[in-house]
């Protein structure tokens, strides 16, 4: 199913605030919370964590906005964006100690968000992606994409409608090739991903997903008949090449 990226947004000053969390609407992504304290900000993560947290740097309180940020990365590893009104370089070189994902400077546009913001999961993206090569062993370098498309290990962002939405992996049905394009289906709609199915195959987790056709990628768990030539998802007779079909049954037999 797809949702859109949750953002916490941690902003004493509550006009600011309103507005900030009102242009995130606008712009298709899922506001958690509006908090004025970094004490709140930590105790919030505990029930609803977000994909992001915006963070204004000199928050009120026993705890200013970096020391939240140092507080929330002791226990989760979520992107940072700080939203800062001339922050002294004192302040400025202990935040850049905490690793932010970008700075947005007061006062800003609905755009100077959205570009932060699709900048921090473009670079979870790469991050994730480099991860997992390393692990693999594999070369680290990755295809620059001019979209906004990204994988993830467990979910796929996508541009949809001038959102950007989030699809968990596991409720994604089959993916079918469309020239240089994808189409996803998951449990409750499709989706348009801008990326060949040759793309989307080597960045998919192997363990959950296999190549049965040149045209079609399936979700292993979500096979629901195997027969000769086809295997049924969702009602939807997908067909199998020969030579997948043995490989099918032996990654069945594993999961």
């Amino acid at each position: 199913m797809g949702n859109a990226i949750k953002i916490l947004i941690v902003e004493d000053e509550m006009v600011i605030a309103a507005n900030i969390s009102l242009q995130l609407t606008e712009l298709g992504y899922e506001v958690t919370g509006v908090l004025p304290r970094g004490e709140e900000a930590v105790a919030h993560l505990h029930i609803d964590k977000p994909d992001i947290v915006l963070l204004d740097i000199r928050l009120k309180g026993e705890m200013d906005g970096i020391k939240t940020a140092q507080e929330i990365q002791k226990h989760y590893n979520i992107p940072i964006i700080y939203l800062t009104a001339n922050a002294d370089e004192a302040h400025f070189n202990r935040a850049k100690e905490t690793n932010p994902y970008a700075f947005i400077s007061k006062p800003f546009k609905k755009l100077d968000l959205q570009r932060a913001i699709e900048l921090t999961v473009n670079r979870i993206s790469v991050e994730n992606v480099s991860e997992n090569n390393n692990g693999n062993g594999n070369d680290t370098s990755t295809t620059n994409n001019s979209t906004t498309d990204f994988i993830l290990n467990d979910r796929i962002f996508v541009r949809h409608n001038e959102k950007m939405l989030k699809i968990d992996i596991k409720d994604i049905y089959y993916i079918e090739a469309d020239r240089n394009y994808c189409r996803i289906f998951s449990q409750d709609r499709e989706y348009l991903l801008v990326m060949t199915l040759k793309d989307i195959d080597e960045k998919l987790p192997q363990n959950h997903f296999l190549r049965i056709h040149r045209s079609y990628i399936i979700n292993l768990s979500q096979i629901d008949e195997v027969a000769g030539t086809h295997v049924v998802i969702a009602k939807k007779a997908i067909p199998m090449s020969k030579a997948m079909r043995t490989e099918l049954l032996k990654r069945l037999q594993t999961i």
